[in-house]
């Protein structure tokens, strides 16, 4: 096989290229073909557990999905450089899975001449093992100060031929001024890849567009081949490190679950399925008052963080350190995935400068020391069937088999001189994976995806959920791919393939 390219390009961060992909990628699998995802260099700090030569790895969470879509097994090759932000100014440089501090240490232009090879590799293995590869962008193709170190967009482009579609966001205004400004700060062979714009995320009466998309294609001679509606619950994860504000409810609320948005938040993806229980309402956090209507049966989440001690400070910065600990004081939920477990302890021990020493929230006697070697694994395990407090919602999950992953330097122990004392981390996954207080409502633990779980979903939610299923990723996945279907202009997908 050599598989034919489409390549999803778009005029600001956001347009909703992550999404068309994955769109597409199921669109094309239905067609009967043999279709991948790509996307040379992904910056997010959403990241899945995948097959990699070296066993396992890291790509970004959006190529998972986007695999998932093609009925495809992830692999690293369909992200071959993944970009972690851990501050401003510094982000963990994963290439082919790995973590690579060499990578990390380049200046940004001087990276592209080692990673070009291996990513232009990585895309070549995937043409030849499928008919249709399906590539994502980053950000605009018309970035003329990075144009000469680009290894993501007209670079890619240009090596397959691409037939490329640019996806505009007409919903922040000026899309037509967007799209024409792209394609005229592109050279003449890479405008000849453009085979079609597409205007998403409209409100309104399509037919007050014209003559705006005519005289765009006077102008260019690129064509406007979709109009797509505003879809606001598609049911997929938020795009790469951009995360939806809106506090929402399917039906009457009768629960919160407030999730704290710290800067270096982590595979806040997990939490896509929280949207779609009936009577939960999911909130991202940023200031005490946000919490303070929580009531003890609402839950407070604290997240995954690519820079925990960082997020800690900013936590402590905001007041949100006593909020929590209020609620938790009161008897209220409290769970802390992965970096949110190691905020709920008593230490963050740094010996090698991974992220930082920092006091903990106290809140579970537990020390975390990080490591210089990164733990990537998949895990399926079970809840110890004596979880703590009867009437708090974990113990619902006693006795549960649970699958989820892995991603951390950190490694977390129970505080020794506080267990002595006889103040004990109770351990309710094996392999130091979770621990609960005495008390039962503060949970922390290590393995994402709990709510990506069916089982856990139901075990946590029974009494929301009663005869409304959770939709399933695939059914997730065939509207979005009837959604293109329905609003792309006839014949043009097909095209795409010629």
């Amino acid at each position: 096989m050599t598989a034919r390219c489409i390549m999803v390009l778009g005029t600001t961060s956001g347009a909703g290229k992550s999404w068309l992909t994955t769109a597409l990628c199921r669109y094309y699998q239905r067609q009967g073909f043999k279709v991948a995802p790509f996307k040379a260099q992904n910056m997010s700090n959403n990241a899945r557990v995948v097959a990699s030569p070296n066993g396992l790895g890291e790509v970004g969470s959006a190529q998972y999905f986007q695999a998932l879509a093609a009925r495809a097994e992830p692999d690293v090759r369909m992200n071959p450089l993944l970009l972690k932000p851990e501050r401003d100014t510094h982000s963990q440089v994963v290439l082919l899975g790995q973590v690579s501090e060499e990578l990390a240490n380049m200046p940004w232009r001087g990276r592209s001449n080692h990673v070009w090879p291996v990513i232009a590799q990585a895309l070549d293995d995937l043409r030849a093992e499928n008919e249709v590869v399906v590539i994502e962008g980053a950000g605009s193709p018309a970035e003329i100060n990075l144009s000469s170190s680009d290894i993501v967009n007209m670079r890619v482009a240009l090596h397959v031929q691409a037939a490329c579609l640019l996806v505009t966001d007409i919903d922040r205004g000026g899309a037509f001024a967007h799209l024409y400004g792209t394609w005229a700060l592109l050279p003449e062979n890479e405008r000849a890849l453009l085979k079609g714009f597409v205007l998403n995320k409209f409100r309104g009466d399509a037919s007050l567009l014209a003559p705006g998309p005519q005289m765009l294609q006077d102008l260019t001679g690129v064509p406007t081949v979709a109009t797509l509606p505003m879809w606001w619950q598609h049911g997929l994860p938020e795009e790469d490190g951009v995360f939806d504000d809106r506090s929402v409810a399917r039906g009457a609320v009768k629960q919160t679950v407030a999730v704290i948005a710290y800067p270096r938040i982590s595979n806040l993806d997990e939490f896509q399925p929280l949207k779609n229980i009936p009577g939960l309402r999911l909130q991202w956090v940023r200031s005490p008052s946000e919490l303070a209507g929580l009531q003890p049966s609402d839950w407070i989440i604290l997240p995954g963080s690519k820079n925990t001690s960082g997020d800690l400070a900013w936590l402590r910065a905001q007041g949100l350190d006593a909020a929590i600990a209020a609620h938790a004081g009161q008897g209220g939920a409290v769970l802390g995935v992965c970096g949110g477990l190691q905020m709920l302890g008593e230490a963050l021990i740094d010996p090698h400068g991974v992220d930082g020493n920092a006091p903990g929230l106290g809140l579970l006697p537990l020390v975390t020391v990080f490591e210089v070697d990164k733990t990537v694994r998949r895990t399926k395990t079970r809840f110890t069937s004596a979880m703590q407090g009867p009437s708090q919602p974990w113990a619902a999950l006693a006795g549960v088999e649970v699958s989820g992953y892995e991603i951390h330097h950190g490694q977390t122990q129970p505080h020794a001189a506080m267990m002595a004392a006889g103040n004990v981390a109770v351990p309710v996954l094996p392999d130091g994976l979770a621990w609960q207080n005495p008390a039962g409502n503060v949970l922390g633990l290590y393995l994402h995806g709990l709510f990506e779980d069916p089982a856990a979903l139901q075990a946590l939610f029974a009494s929301h959920l009663n005869k409304s299923p959770v939709p399933t990723l695939d059914t997730v996945f065939d509207g979005l791919a009837d959604f293109i279907e329905t609003h792309f202009e006839p014949g043009v997908l097909q095209s795409l393939l010629r």
